[in-house]
């Protein structure tokens, strides 16, 4: 798989922490149903490992990948654990490194015109733009665009369902990130109806 079968599968990437292993799979059934079928599943809890491969064994119309990977160990582990793509916040040498050794498809974090060179410079042209609204939101990526124009974005921050349509619309926004699929209320409680109608609405939006 590549990055670009990653951005060609839907317009939205969930961004997903699991508190509990037990809501894996779950969620990942419910977000295939309303159509949303790669997952971003952050490495920020101790369940993010274990959900992965749960998600992967029985959800397998899934695209598990790994986010919030910040080092070369985080890599290894998500590896590990099944991940089919990873996402950073940002990037360092050392990790960008390691990311080319292994092959995997990957999204680095860039957040200013010096980041975007860096991550292009090591190979990348498809990066996340962290934390995008902080980052200049709309007005930013027309900047970007105007100077790379062989990079595409899948931003990531502060992002809704009010804003994704105005970010999608942009030439060089292959995809976007939110959580606003995944309410932590509504994982809690299960109410996984309610969060396929989210991933319907979420899957109906495209890119012109």
């Amino acid at each position: 798989m590549t990055i670009d079968e990653i951005f060609a599968a839907g317009p939205v990437i969930p961004v997903i922490v699991i508190q509990r292993l037990e809501s894996a799979i779950g969620l990942a059934r419910a977000l295939v149903d309303g159509g949303v079928r790669v997952l971003e599943v952050t490495m920020r809890t101790p369940a993010a490992l274990d959900a992965m491969r749960a998600m992967r064994d029985a959800v397998p119309e899934a695209i598990v990948g790994a986010g919030t990977i910040t080092n070369p160990d985080d890599l290894s582990k998500a590896i590990a654990a099944g991940a089919q793509f990873g996402v950073s916040p940002g990037a360092t040498p050392s990790l960008l490194s390691a990311i080319r050794d292994c092959g995997l498809p990957f999204l680095p974090g860039a957040m200013t015109p010096s980041d975007v060179m860096l991550r292009r410079d090591a190979g990348f042209t498809a990066m996340k733009l962290f934390p995008a609204q902080q980052a200049g939101g709309i007005g930013m990526l027309k900047a970007l665009g105007s100077v790379f124009a062989d990079v595409r974005f899948c931003p990531t921050g502060g992002i809704d369902a009010a804003t994704a349509p105005q970010f999608l619309a942009l030439p060089n926004v292959a995809c976007v990130g939110g959580s606003w699929i995944v309410p932590n209320d509504l994982v809690a409680g299960e109410r996984w109806s309610e969060i396929s109608e989210l991933a319907r609405q979420a899957s109906a939006l495209r890119n012109p």
